[in-house]
C-alpha cells in the first residue's frame, strides 16, 4: 500500500463524520454509522491478535528467562485476572464489579500515571521543536493553548462560552479527526492481516 492512501482514508472518513455532525442527511448517517461500527469490530478484532501476541511473547520470554521475566509475569498476571474476572462463570462481562474494581483500582491510578510522565515529556519536546521553528510543532502547540484558555476553570458568562466553546471542539472537529485516524489505522491494520494470511509480499504486487 503506498504511502499517501493512508492518510487520505483518514481525511475521507473524517470529512465524512464531520458532515454527518453537521448536515442532518439519513444516508450519511448510515454510512457514517457503517463506518464507525466497521471500525469498532476491526480495532477489537486487532487489539485481541495484539493482547494474543503480547501474552504469547512475555510467555516466552518467562518461559526462556529472557529479557525481564518479573515485566513479563506482572503483564500475564493482569491479562489473566482482566480475562477471569470478565470470563468467569456468572459474570457479567466488561460490566461485571471485579472488572470495573479492576480498572478503577489498578489501571485507571496507571494511565494517569503514563499520562502525566507524557505530558511532561511532550511539553518537552514541543519546547525543543518551538526553538527549530518547525511548522508542523507551532501549529501543535498554538492548538494545545487554545483548548487549555478554553479549559480554565473561569466562571460567569466567559466561563460558560469558553466552556461550550471546548465542548463543541472536542465533539466537532477533535471528534472526527480522531475517529478518522482511528478508521485510518483499522483500516491498514486489516489490509495488514489480510496480506500475512494470504502470504501477500511486495514482490507479489
Amino acid at each position: 500500500m503506498n504511502r499517501p492512501v493512508l492518510p487520505l482514508l483518514v481525511v475521507i472518513v473524517g470529512l465524512l463524520l464531520l458532515v454527518d455532525l453537521v448536515v442532518v442527511n439519513p444516508a450519511i448517517s448510515d454510512i457514517a454509522a457503517v463506518a464507525v461500527e466497521a471500525a469498532i469490530l476491526v480495532g477489537a478484532g486487532a487489539a485481541l491478535a495484539v493482547t494474543g501476541s503480547l501474552a504469547w511473547r512475555r510467555a516466552g520470554d518467562l518461559w526462556s528467562r529472557r529479557g525481564d521475566p518479573i515485566g513479563a509475569a506482572l503483564v500475564l498476571l493482569g491479562i489473566g485476572a482482566v480475562l477471569v474476572a470478565g470470563l468467569r462463570p456468572g459474570a457479567d462481562g466488561a460490566s461485571d464489579p471485579a472488572v470495573g474494581w479492576l480498572v478503577g483500582a489498578l489501571l485507571v491510578p496507571l494511565a494517569a500515571t503514563l499520562f502525566g510522565l507524557l505530558f511532561v515529556t511532550t511539553v518537552i519536546a514541543d519546547r525543543r521543536s518551538v526553538a527549530y521553528r518547525r511548522r508542523d510543532a507551532l501549529v501543535l502547540v498554538g492548538a494545545a493553548l487554545v483548548m487549555l484558555v478554553l479549559l480554565l476553570p473561569i466562571g460567569g458568562q466567559a466561563g460558560e462560552f469558553l466552556a461550550s466553546t471546548a465542548e463543541w471542539v472536542l465533539a466537532g472537529p477533535v471528534a472526527a479527526v480522531f475517529r478518522g485516524i482511528l478508521l485510518g489505522v483499522a483500516i491498514l491494520a486489516a489490509v495488514a492481516a489480510a496480506r500475512t494470511l494470504l502470504g501477500v509480499g511486495a514482490a507479489d504486487e
